[in-house]
């Protein structure tokens, strides 16, 4: 696995960062996670993820929508749904940010997400028996993410 920079650094010295890497899940689950956290302040992020997990709010998915339900809640967007793994995980390194700042001394509650991204990991080779000697490919795509949070003025 090779070191991976962060894609942006913020120009304040009040900010932490956290990077969560080659986590195994969806890649197009993840990055309509973070568009939908940008911009948000931590605490209500937190929020937003608990109740995506718990089924109570869904993720507006934008891109990758084909054949996407509705789902009521929505504003603004219409097409939405549940990604509970991948918000999982995205709330692990969300957590992991707000103790970075909490550590820093910096009051994590009150802090905004500046910059959250995505990007794809290595592709974990698999295969699946099949009948008559034969197989098929089962591959795994990972995603690395990173949060920058940085303190509002």
């Amino acid at each position: 696995m090779a070191r991976l920079d962060y894609s942006r650094e913020p120009g304040t010295t009040k900010s932490s960062k956290a990077m969560g890497m080659e986590l195994h899940v969806s890649p197009k689950h993840a990055r309509e996670i973070s568009r939908a956290l940008r911009g948000m302040r931590a605490s209500d992020a937190r929020q937003y993820l608990e109740d995506v997990i718990a089924l109570k709010r869904a993720i507006p998915f934008r891109r990758y929508n084909r054949n996407v339900p509705h789902k009521r809640g929505l504003v603004g967007w219409d097409a939405g749904r549940y990604p509970q793994k991948a918000a999982k995980e995205v709330l692990s390194v969300l957590i992991n940010a707000m103790s970075n700042a909490e550590y820093k001394g910096l009051e994590p509650e009150e802090m905004q997400i500046f910059h959250i991204s995505t990007k794809k990991g290595r592709t974990i080779k698999g295969w699946m028996p099949r009948a008559m000697g034969r197989a098929t490919p089962k591959n795994t795509e990972t995603v690395s993410v990173e949060i920058i949070l940085t303190e509002v003025s």
